[in-house]
């Protein structure tokens, strides 16, 4: 799996090497020093492919100004064989390589061979990893914040698969605690107002108002009729929680798979306190000292555990001082584990249990508060909370003509995921929502729907589809796509050509930085980017018509861009039409 510019990169540290190695031999530079630096890609390619600084960063040890430094690995530089036509000195002491054709050939020959896995990097080394996202309550429609969290962490989870992690996908569904209770007891009152009127029974004050739960209350009542009003609250209750969750999951199941999400694993947050794991976990903080009875509820000890755990990250006590740290209640008086218990079992099961090296977490920003003391509980229960990483997202803002869109066109209510998957494509709403997790979204209702380049999903599979209708006419003119050991790749010597083979070749590396970074909005700007190189491509060099060398090899091009567009669209969920 041969990620190119990591390779130019690391050829060119060998070069300096070796220069520097002949340079003392010849005693022109002193012997002695570990000669290192980086090497990166100047963002004027004027001043060449890629620039070292090997010699600033060794000027100290060697006691010479950094250009002497330079011109001395420079002069004991041999490129012969190597991937560089050139090298010089820039400035107080760059040094920049300009690229040989071979890089360029060895670019567009590795995409040939690896096919499909073009883009895999092994940075993972198969750890196994989980990703958990979206995890709504399943009281009520999915919003905005689970459409975009559910994009996040699917493409995520995608970028780190082909980055070498084992990965797993999981929904973490919320039915059990004082949500499903609430979600009870509202079905309910709107269940008995069907049978007795509205202005007899009083709806809970902080019961869930949506037009879902008369709906449920609706099709409970059509079920049974009156049969759950001579039953005791506790059985009417459980049989309406059941009755709710029954329709609500499997319609969440539909609409996340509808929208392109599949997930290896629905786990039920009501399997941890059947099965005593809930009440386990609680009692494992107590034995190691981090809980206290207080009001007659069980207290975890959250401000000394984040305390602990920001300490030993290199945090200073005066600023955790700064941030008012409360514990929290992990048994209520009433004998029920909280939310946060709960939690705090369902990633010891993640780690402890099933053996997952690293955790993900994809939530809104609103939970950031729940980062430390999570991360802390998993410290204070003996497993270690920076193997937890959360991805926070920030908020959606939907338009329209430039004007802020809550409700739904079709029904009048909030929009809900099923509202947007209904008035957009799903390719327009996965590109959207894939951008970077720490930035607000207004997402652009009009422009989703557009077809033209002001819209980017648009514009790249435009770019797909161009390609494949050319294919498709060279074909019937009897040209078609050569083999690469067929093509002198030497003809392909325009600027246009060399730019689009530099972003072909920049893939593995994006996937490298996009898993470092939890960030799978990078997919989203190289295949845009990508697209863009392409039509200019397409503009300055003429395929059809051109001497048969030629045309052999922008064909090959051509094709190989097409390629690698459909690979990438699919690293993120979106489709390649061959045809728009």
């Amino acid at each position: 799996m041969a990620n190119m510019i990591q390779g130019a990169k690391d050829r060119i540290s060998e070069i300096l090497t070796a220069a520097y190695n002949k340079a003392v031999e010849k005693g022109e530079l002193p012997a002695g020093a570990a000669l290192s630096g980086s090497v990166e890609i100047p963002k004027d390619t004027a001043n060449g492919d890629y620039a070292a600084n090997h010699a600033m960063t060794g000027a100290k040890a060697l006691h010479m100004a950094p250009r002497k430094i330079a011109e001395a690995l420079v002069a004991n530089m041999e490129l012969e064989g190597s991937w560089f036509s050139s090298v010089e000195v820039a400035g107080p002491g760059f040094i920049n390589f300009r690229l040989a054709e071979s890089w360029y050939s060895d670019v567009l020959r590795n995409i040939a061979a690896e096919g499909a896995d073009y883009g895999r990097v092994d940075v993972g080394h198969g750890q196994r990893l989980m990703v958990e996202f979206v995890s709504a309550n399943p009281t009520g429609p999915m919003h905005m914040g689970n459409a975009r969290g559910g994009v996040l962490g699917d493409a995520l989870a995608s970028v780190l698969d082909r980055a070498g992690y084992q990965v797993w996908r999981e929904f973490y569904v919320n039915d059990a605690g004082n949500q499903i209770e609430k979600f009870a007891s509202s079905i309910d009152a709107r269940y008995q107002q069907l049978i007795l009127g509205e202005d007899q029974v009083e709806f809970p004050e902080d019961g869930y108002h949506g037009d879902d739960i008369r709906d449920l209350a609706k099709a409970f009542y059509d079920a049974y009729g009156e049969k759950y009003m001579q039953e005791d609250v506790k059985t009417r209750h459980e049989a309406m929680a059941r009755f709710g969750l029954d329709r609500n999951i499997p319609k969440m199941q539909s609409d996340l798979r509808r929208y392109g999400i599949e997930y290896d694993q629905w786990f039920f947050e009501s399997e941890l306190h059947e099965s005593g794991y809930v009440a386990q976990s609680v009692q494992l903080l107590t034995d190691r000292g981090y809980t206290y009875e207080k009001d007659g509820a069980l207290w975890l000890k959250t401000s000394q555990i984040i305390t602990e755990h920001m300490l030993k990250n290199g945090k200073k006590q005066a600023d955790i001082d700064k941030l008012e740290l409360k514990d929290d209640v992990l048994r209520r008086a009433n004998g029920f584990y909280t939310y946060f218990a709960a939690d705090i079992a369902y990633h010891r099961n993640k780690f402890e249990k099933r053996g997952f090296d690293r955790v993900i977490n994809v939530w809104g920003a609103d939970h950031h508060g729940h980062v430390a003391r999570l991360k802390g509980a998993m410290d204070a229960i003996g497993l270690d909370g920076d193997k937890l990483d959360i991805v926070l997202m920030q908020l959606v803002k939907l338009t329209r003509n430039g004007e802020i869109v809550r409700m739904s066109k079709r029904t009048g209510k909030a929009i809900s995921l099923t509202d947007l998957l209904d008035e957009i494509p799903v390719d327009a709403a996965r590109y959207f929502f894939n951008s970077r997790p720490e930035s607000p979204v207004e997402f652009d209702l009009e422009l989703a729907v557009r077809q033209d380049s002001e819209n980017p999903v648009y514009y790249v599979q435009y770019a797909h589809a161009r390609i494949c209708s050319m294919l498709t006419a060279l074909a019937q003119d009897g040209h078609t796509v050569p083999a690469a050991e067929a093509v002198d790749f030497s003809l392909l010597a325009a600027p246009e050509e060399l730019d689009l083979i530099k972003q072909l070749a920049a893939l593995p590396e994006e996937i490298r930085l996009a898993a470092r970074d939890y960030d799978p909005s990078r997919i989203n700007r190289y295949v845009t980017e990508l697209a863009a190189r392409f039509h200019r491509f397409y503009t300055a060099c003429r395929i059809k018509g051109a001497p048969e060398g030629v045309l052999e090899a922008r064909l090959f091009l051509a094709d190989t861009v097409r390629r690698v567009i459909a690979l990438s669209l699919d690293i993120i969920g979106v489709s390649a039409p061959n045809k728009m």
